[in-house]
């Protein structure tokens, strides 16, 4: 497997971001990401798809859109569309409904920001999902760092402080947001997860402090989406844009904090009699199954299964787990950063059946 590391979620002045096109390619030029999924609020914007390059570095960029019911307040129910190929805002007042027309148009559908809570300092409302009776998604975004920002700022002095020292803002998935998505997983469901920055780039101002809160190159440089894929990115890009999209579409991923140290490498697979799997795949327990997972460097390592912890590792860069028994198992690692342990590393499941 080839891995592709991809920013996703972030908008443009066509939206409410602060950069254009060419600014957040220029920013994703001087980080380590492949690519970037670039999401504008209710437009599908053309014509910017492709590598942008400098000197010997190239990124791909490719468009998809951050949809919600406009007219609801607060606006709620927002969902991440990459691949529709056509524009689906004008469905964003039935989610379900919306969902559905963005399958029937090949694209896939992300929840985006689960959990998004009110910042009252800043008068930022809660816009966290609400319609969980909604089927036939293709997954929920697990983290996303400007959410995590509104959970650290009680007051306009926190937020002051991160606005210079952005840096001590990452700290894991809101929890609420995790319970979720074990719950999904256990009550039967394929649910991928990705991780967003959900990048502004916004222009902020206190008296006489002026700051950008959260630039697009600090945003590149944090929650990323590593996308395992079968071949190397070609430089074509329609064939790219399908590797990524397959492989996002069937968990073929995991969430990587890359701030506190590059996650590349990282892989969690198993092993049964006929044969292996990785991430985002299903084996049969019957004949026992060998799960291991490999860290790019030593961590807290923890094997989940139906949401329960099984194993914890300290200070180690691998694990080995034998079973018989079906359940959803995932990998989370963490690190200490800044002085603190943080979440590192969250793989998407493999389902023993």
């Amino acid at each position: 497997m080839h891995e592709v590391v991809v920013n996703l979620h972030m908008h443009t002045r066509y939206s409410d971001g602060s950069g254009i096109h060419k600014d957040l390619a220029a920013a994703a030029l001087k980080t380590d990401v492949d690519a970037i999924i670039v999401t504008d609020h209710n437009i599908l914007t053309h014509g910017f798809e492709g590598y942008y390059k400098e000197k010997n570095k190239k990124i791909l960029m490719l468009i998809g859109e951050e949809v919600h019911d406009q007219a609801r307040n607060p606006q709620k129910n927002h969902l991440l569309v990459f691949n529709a190929g056509r524009e689906v805002a004008t469905f964003a007042d039935d989610p379900q409904r919306l969902i559905q027309i963005v399958r029937e148009s090949g694209g896939l559908a992300f929840l985006a920001h689960p959990n998004d809570p009110e910042a009252p300092a800043f008068r930022e409302t809660d816009i966290s999902w609400e319609d969980w009776s909604v089927q036939n998604y293709t997954g929920i975004e697990l983290w996303n760092a400007l959410s995590e920002l509104k959970t650290v700022v009680p007051t306009k002095l926190h937020g002051a402080f991160y606005a210079f020292f952005p840096s001590f803002v990452a700290s894991q998935p809101i929890p609420a947001t995790l319970t979720k998505w074990d719950e999904l997983l256990a009550s039967g469901r394929r649910v991928a997860a990705i991780g967003g920055s959900d990048a502004h780039a916004l222009q902020m101002s206190m008296g006489a402090i002026r700051r950008t809160i959260f630039p697009y190159e600090f945003h590149f440089r944090t929650v990323n989406t590593h996308v395992l894929i079968s071949e190397p990115l070609s430089g074509a890009v329609d064939t790219d844009k399908r590797l990524i999209y397959e492989a996002l579409a069937n968990g073929q991923c995991f969430v990587g904090y890359d701030l506190p140290a590059s996650t590349r490498n990282f892989r969690f697979t198993a092993q049964g009699k006929d044969g292996s799997v990785s991430m985002g795949a299903e084996i049969p327990a019957k004949g026992g199954v060998t799960l291991q997972a490999k860290l790019p460097l030593a961590a807290e390592l923890r094997l989940l299964k139906d949401g329960q912890v099984l194993q914890t590792l300290k200070n180690q860069q691998a694990c080995i787990h034998i079973t018989t028994e079906p359940g959803v198992y995932r990998i989370e690692a963490y690190r200490n950063y800044l002085g603190k342990r943080r979440g590192w590393i969250y793989s998407n499941p493999i389902y023993v059946r």
